[in-house]
């Protein structure tokens, strides 16, 4: 009766099970996984947000397949303004999410059984969205030596005849890793030779930690590039469900690509007129929203190397940006084994390393957007467990 494509195991893992028994007892967890920034305390202009999907325009039904041009138009204002990027708003497709915006790409790209390159570690998200489009996902290696770098010569040993392009995460979740120029031009040159395309999530651009503006791919012209991004994290808006994509590249086939996707949107039309006329008020809000967050992000990572200088025992992988921090812990046990005593014993929860595909045993991942006060007690919990062991 199902398809093959989703016969993934929907049973429950050790950590979920455990997660539900320690609320059930009723004990309060210190949540150092949190992802939603709509429930860390930012203080939000409910008023403007609010007021702007008001507009009597959303009253008219004009279906646009890449969106509504002014809509569109906010969103190169924001690449102008933020980013220095002049962009095509007929290069523009505007979906509810960036997971929509992926299938587009990987709809457009693909047929049954091509192979896309995706980074190991990153986020989980990617295998079920090749599932359901029937696309087979071969990991490239992230490797750390005094920072995270593409492992370029394992990438480039992946590719085969069925292979249609790269993802890249600019910066990598949960890593915090930017792809650097010289590995953006060691890409573009193999994707030239192999006739590839780029799809670049950088849902977490605008979050340097180093404060310094890290370039976007929606300009990249070396080769068919295809930028994801959306409110979710440049605004904290993930209920608006406003995301994008950017193509850019060479003729013929950017304008191919563009012809191509403006059918596959067509077929959907899933945006609706209310949040694409309030999306430049939701932008805007960006301007607060960001430096609430990045000063969240910076206290908290004080905050977890203070605790580090305390002891011996673990180690913080160096992050460029975004939400989250990686520890390198003691292998006595398997991660999720540790991630599941924590929770039992301390009532902390993080996320296993092999959440995120780590190769091996030792690692931690931690949000950095956690309310200050609640991660402090949470990595103070941490260390005092691993400390006893």
């Amino acid at each position: 009766m199902f398809s093959n494509r989703t016969n993934w195991k929907l049973e429950r893992n050790r950590l979920t099970e455990a997660l539900e028994a320690v609320r059930s007892a009723g004990a309060h967890i210190l949540d150092l996984t949190v992802s939603n920034p709509t429930r860390v305390g930012l203080a939000y202009d409910s008023a403007a947000i609010l007021s702007a999907l008001a507009s009597p325009r959303a009253l008219d039904y004009d279906p646009q397949p890449k969106g509504l041009l002014e809509a569109r138009r906010a969103v190169v204002r924001y690449y102008e303004s933020g980013h220095k990027i002049q962009l095509d708003p007929e290069h523009l497709v505007l979906t509810t999410s960036t997971s929509e915006a992926y299938s587009l790409v990987f709809r457009l790209l693909c047929n049954s059984g091509d192979e896309l390159l995706v980074p190991k570690p990153s986020y989980p998200l990617f295998e079920f969205l090749a599932d359901l489009q029937d696309v087979k996902l071969v990991p490239y290696p992230l490797i750390y030596d005094h920072g995270w770098q593409i492992d370029l010569h394992s990438l480039e040993k992946a590719m085969t005849w069925r292979t249609r392009g790269v993802v890249l995460v600019h910066p990598n979740n949960p890593t915090g890793s930017y792809v650097h120029e010289h590995e953006r031009e060691h890409l573009n040159r193999c994707c030239r030779q192999h006739g590839l395309a780029l799809i670049v999530d950088e849902v977490f651009l605008d979050y340097a930690l180093d404060g310094n503006r890290h370039c976007s791919f929606a300009d990249n012209q070396d080769v068919l590039t295809f930028m994801l991004s959306g409110l979710s994290k440049i605004s904290a808006l993930p209920q608006m469900k406003v995301a994008w994509i950017a193509a850019n590249g060479q003729q013929p086939e950017l304008s191919e690509a563009m012809a191509r996707l403006e059918v596959i949107a067509d077929t959907y039309l899933s945006m609706n007129a209310p949040i694409q006329w309030a999306l430049p008020a939701l932008l805007d809000q960006r301007k607060s929203i960001q430096h609430q967050l990045l000063n969240r992000v910076r206290n908290n990572l004080t905050e977890l190397d203070r605790q580090l200088a305390a002891q011996t025992l673990c180690q913080r992988l160096n992050v460029e940006g975004g939400w989250y921090a990686v520890l390198r812990v003691p292998v006595t046990q398997s991660d999720e084994e540790l991630a599941v005593e924590l929770l039992r014993k301390k009532s902390v929860l993080v996320h296993p390393g092999h959440f995120y595909d780590f190769p091996n045993d030792g690692y931690l991942v931690q949000s950095l957007i956690t309310p200050h006060g609640e991660f402090a007690e949470g990595i103070r919990r941490v260390f005092e467990s691993l400390t006893c062991k």
